[in-house]
């Protein structure tokens, strides 16, 4: 076996150019793969911080069912309890209260139903980016006007449809906790774009103590909202406090949803992304195989007439095909070990400095909270499932050529010029 082993090395070597050739091919495939998977993950955890931070936070805490109901009267009566749990857990680094509830919003001229929210504007501005999307007027000071109505921020495409401007007041009328009439007059302070159609057209907000007398809430709301550290310390942050949440009484029991199920779209669509990718990924892997194939087929045509008088010399058909492929295996392992170092070196540089969008495409990133650069995230899934993948389907390929020599007969072999 050793001996084998130094014979298939100094094969690789006999034809330096087209060795060089080849490893530089399976080479810069794996780092293509390592880089692009890495950033490509990378974005996905810029892209998912950037979506939850407008609304959803990275999870909710909710009454059992509110999510797929939105009943008012489904609501978590006592939201101190749970902020005093989250207090005690280290990763969550901000949590918020929201009520909410559909209301017919009207101006002049124009009526809409929309998601009427009360928030609190500290707590908001520490788990969402609504403050930094005002784009008109600005955003809620305080929890209540001091004079005249209280103010609310509508989305810059409900805005549009119910013809307003900062300044202009609107009248909600909706349903109270109790089943009364629920009505007031907002003054809009201020008017937001967040890029997310569906909730630029279809919410305003208003300081969740106006909401909570309103509404008739009392002290109740329907959701806490959770930031986390990152997006790996959810699971961590779910099991500390759902033991806990249970302890806590209410006409129903409480539940965390991560951002996952708060929205599953965004989900869909990483996964939908990761097939279009792997797809990609395997296509050029393909092609690198082939080039494999091709290099082995030639080398093979090239020494039928050595075979042949190593057959007639009492050498084994086996000995050759295992000498091959020990050929096949050190060429595709140096170039994936290559690519491999250099692909998690280049990641690494631009997980430090990360990667410019461009001018052109900063100033829109900007406006909807994304980050203007971003940061490739280097793991071992990114560093060795792209390099794996090359050197399983590369040594798969060099199997046809490396069995062709079982069909060899010393005495064709020999006659091979």
């Amino acid at each position: 076996m050793g001996i084998d082993i130094i014979m298939a090395w100094r094969n690789i070597w006999r034809n330096p150019r087209r060795t060089i050739l080849t490893i530089a091919a399976i080479a810069f495939a794996c780092i293509l793969l390592v880089f692009m998977l890495s950033f490509q993950l990378g974005s996905y955890d810029t892209m998912i911080n950037a979506s939850v931070k407008i609304h959803t936070g990275h999870m909710q805490i909710q009454a059992e069912g509110y999510q797929d109901s939105r009943k008012i009267r489904e609501v978590i009566p006592d939201p101190s309890a749970v902020g005093a749990i989250l207090d005690q857990v280290p990763d969550v680094t901000a949590y918020t209260y929201r009520a909410m509830a559909f209301a017919l919003v009207s101006s002049k001229s124009r009526s809409y139903g929309v998601m009427v929210e009360g928030i609190d504007p500290r707590r908001e501005a520490r788990v969402s980016t609504l403050a930094d999307i005002i784009r008109q007027g600005h955003y809620l000071s305080s929890t209540a006007a001091a004079e005249g109505p209280a103010g609310a921020l509508v989305g810059r495409l409900l805005a549009k449809n119910l013809q307003l401007k900062v300044g202009d007041e609107i009248t909600v009328l909706g349903q109270g906790f109790d089943g009364s009439v629920a009505a007031t007059v907002l003054r809009i302070q201020g008017i937001y774009a967040s890029g997310m159609d569906a909730f630029d057209r279809s919410a305003i907000q208003m300081p969740l103590p106006v909401f909570q007398d309103v509404f008739t809430m009392g002290t109740a709301v329907h959701e806490v909202v959770v930031t986390a550290r990152n997006l790996a310390s959810v699971p961590a942050i779910e099991r500390a406090i759902s033991g806990r949440l249970k302890a806590i009484q209410g006409p129903r029991p409480l539940v965390t949803l991560d951002w996952k199920a708060l929205t599953p779209g965004l989900d869909q669509a990483i996964k939908m992304d990761l097939v279009s990718g792997a797809i990609f990924y395997l296509i050029l892997i393909m092609v690198v195989a082939f080039s494999i194939l091709n290099t082995f087929l030639m080398a093979i045509f090239e020494r039928t007439h050595e075979f042949g008088v190593m057959m007639a010399m009492g050498t084994r058909p086996a000995r050759l095909t295992r000498l091959v492929l020990f050929e096949s295996a050190g060429m595709t392992l140096v170039g994936v070990i290559t690519g491999i170092v250099l692909g998690a070196l280049i990641t690494w540089y631009f997980m430090i400095h990360g990667i410019n969008m461009g001018a052109s495409s900063n100033d829109i990133m900007r406006q909807f909270g994304i980050p203007s650069r971003f940061f490739p995230q280097l793991s071992l899934i990114s560093a060795t499932v792209g390099p794996g993948a090359v050197l399983m389907i590369t040594l798969l390929a060099a199997l046809y050529p490396a069995l062709k020599i079982r069909r060899l007969t010393p005495v064709e072999a020999m006659r091979h010029v």
